[in-house]
């Protein structure tokens, strides 16, 4: 049996559901609002509860000591002072100990560049014997901690006599797993028609390597090396086991040193002032680099 409706009887119900759907789009359009008002207020709080502490440094740095070590405490001085830096100079070859990070750090970046993009290359766009097998152990030893490794590596760098010398601090560096990884990632996620074409212009490995893999690669490797300069600028143990003389000393080792030096144990607001001067460093280098940091952890894909 078909039931018809009339003309009339068809034109209300259009306009009933016209009507409905009317009514339920202001409330679609409230709850969006509240839904992008909720995220932003918690990236608001989650920013600010991050840029606290070193709002707390900078502040403390410039601050004089009776303030800093005052009950209750204050944040904001009542007075701006360069002394906690001159303090600071006083303790510790700062400048000479800022140029020896930045050597460390940057040599250790460079040479992970040069051997993990290389690593990355062949795992990703050669065909050979093992190739699975090998990028599985390799992946395997990043569960083994640096520190299970500290006395060997240790004890074959002093029998090389590099002990107090930036070969001993960069030569262990020069590469890793995690950026061998990171690269390789991102390799695989190039179109194999770029390696072909190549190849049919009588390119070689290398030259493809070179030409073709590294232009396309600029966010992942410069994303590579924000993460290993960063990581090796702030790195403690390392340096505070391979050197002891302040002449080739990073300058966070240095800053550790300040609690039990020569002079005296440093007061809270010398230690903020050698934390800021650590900080600012990595701050200009993201402000130079984060378009393409923030592309290259977009891009890096989990293929493979």
């Amino acid at each position: 049996m078909t039931t018809t409706l009339s003309d009339g009887a068809a034109l209300t119900l259009t306009e009933a559901v016209t009507t409905s759907g009317r009514h339920r789009r202001p409330s679609v359009g409230r709850a969006s609002i509240l839904s992008r008002g909720g995220a932003l207020v918690g990236l608001i709080i989650l920013t600010l509860v991050t840029a606290f502490p070193v709002v707390v440094v900078t502040l403390a740095a410039f601050s004089p000591e009776a303030e800093v070590n005052s009950w209750p405490p204050t944040l904001v001085p009542s007075t701006f002072t360069l002394e906690n830096f001159a303090d600071l100079s006083s303790r510790i070859p700062v400048l000479q100990q800022s140029w020896n990070s930045l050597v460390f750090s940057g040599a250790v970046t460079l040479c992970s560049l040069a051997f993990n993009a290389l690593a990355a290359y062949a795992l990703a766009r050669m065909e050979f014997r093992g190739r699975t097998a090998l990028f599985t152990v390799l992946v395997a030893t990043m569960m083994i901690p640096f520190q299970a490794l500290l006395v060997p590596i240790y004890q074959l760098v002093a029998d090389l006599g590099w002990v107090n010398s930036f070969l001993g601090l960069v030569v262990p560096r020069a590469a890793d797993v995690a950026g061998i990884f990171l690269l390789r990632q991102f390799f695989i996620t190039l179109p194999r028609d770029l390696d072909s074409a190549a190849r049919l212009d009588g390119a070689g490995e290398f030259r493809i390597f070179w030409s073709v893999i590294l232009p396309n690669a600029k966010p992942a490797l410069l994303t590579m090396a924000l993460f290993h300069f960063v990581g090796n600028w702030n790195d403690l143990l390392w340096p505070l086991i391979m050197t002891s003389d302040s002449s080739v000393r990073p300058l966070t080792a240095g800053l550790a040193l300040l609690t039990g030096s020569a002079t005296g144990a440093a007061p809270y607001s010398v230690m903020m002032a050698g934390a800021l001067v650590a900080i600012l460093p990595l701050v200009l280098l993201y402000i130079v680099i984060q378009k393409w940091f923030i592309e290259g952890v977009a891009l890096t894909g989990m293929k493979g």
